[in-house]
């Protein structure tokens, strides 16, 4: 039975990809089993992956279930039988989610947007829908505890998928907390369905000192771009 708080956070291992240059990403999301609670694990030993780096993993866990929420950047020579180990402990349950090149589990834009629902606009699909790409964005800076910023971003899209009742696509945004010790708030978290080229902006206001990562997610409605910004509260 799900519980409203004090559950653990399991990490997922969503596929792996090789890029242009022969470089491989590796997708990773999680799974809050919280139904409200929103769960916060410092990168360390109870948020690390076995490679001893800090690979740009969460430390903020919205609840339920998020896909491909980074991706960890590899060498082309990657060994195919060397694992990518990310554990997380949460409420004292740790539990992990284990990546390698495993044939079955090769990704890319087309089987992420079809895993949303766009089999159809996926290669080999004239055209085919693409990702949208950040233009802009706010740069990484200060703040005063207390104090809200504003933070911006801007992206465009191809126009796919086609966005009902308007006969052309459109991005939309979503501002989430992605690090921090304490709980930001974003207002607003979301701008609506926009034009190909948008642009979307929040007043962020931060409790505590400390180090924070904000990202502005634009979405097509089948694929993300992420805009990090790192703020560092005094």
């Amino acid at each position: 039975m799900a519980r409203q708080s004090g559950d653990s956070v399991q990490p997922v291992f969503e596929g792996w990809q090789r890029n242009a240059d022969g470089t491989i990403n590796m997708w990773f999301g999680y799974f809050n089993r919280n139904q409200r609670e929103i769960v916060d694990v410092p990168i360390g030993p109870a948020n690390n992956f076995n490679t001893g780096a800090d690979s740009g993993q969460p430390t903020h866990f919205y609840t339920r279930r998020n896909r491909y929420v980074f991706k960890v950047a590899l060498p082309k020579d990657w060994d195919k039988d060397k694992k990518l180990i990310w554990t997380v402990t949460a409420h004292g349950e740790t539990c992990t989610a284990t990546g390698w090149l495993q044939p079955e589990w090769e990704t890319d834009d087309g089987v992420r947007q079809m895993n949303a629902g766009g089999a159809g606009l996926a290669p080999p699909a004239d055209p085919p829908n693409t990702a949208p790409t950040i233009t802009s964005g706010s740069l990484d800076q200060t703040a005063k505890v207390g104090q809200p910023i504003k933070l911006t971003v801007a992206a465009a899209d191809d126009g796919i998928p086609a966005t009902r009742g308007r006969g052309h696509g459109g991005l939309s945004f979503k501002w989430i907390q992605y690090r921090g010790p304490g709980l930001a708030t974003l207002d607003p978290e979301t701008t609506p369905v926009t034009g190909k080229a948008a642009e979307s902006s929040t007043m962020a206001t931060f409790p505590a000192r400390g180090v924070y990562w904000v990202q502005a997610v634009a979405s097509d409605g089948l694929l993300e771009a992420a805009h990090t910004i790192k703020i560092t509260v005094e």
